[in-house]
């Protein structure tokens, strides 16, 4: 969890933006679509952890 999580998805992300750019530079949807995927993978854990410090953040609050 935390900075080591949120630094795969983007790496993840990036990955994908050059998956994508890369099946689109060349026309092979394949790659294309990988690239897609990864993009939507990233942003679903992405969310996931924003889900995941939200909810620390209320338990701290209740803690004080």
């Amino acid at each position: 969890m935390g900075l080591d999580d949120k630094a795969s998805n983007k790496t993840e992300d990036l990955k994908g933006k050059a998956k994508e750019g890369t099946g689109k530079a060349t026309g092979n949807e394949r790659l294309e679509g990988e690239g897609k995927a990864d993009q939507s993978s990233a942003s679903v854990k992405d969310a996931g952890e924003k889900v995941k410090d939200a909810g620390k953040d209320v338990k701290d609050a209740f803690k004080k």
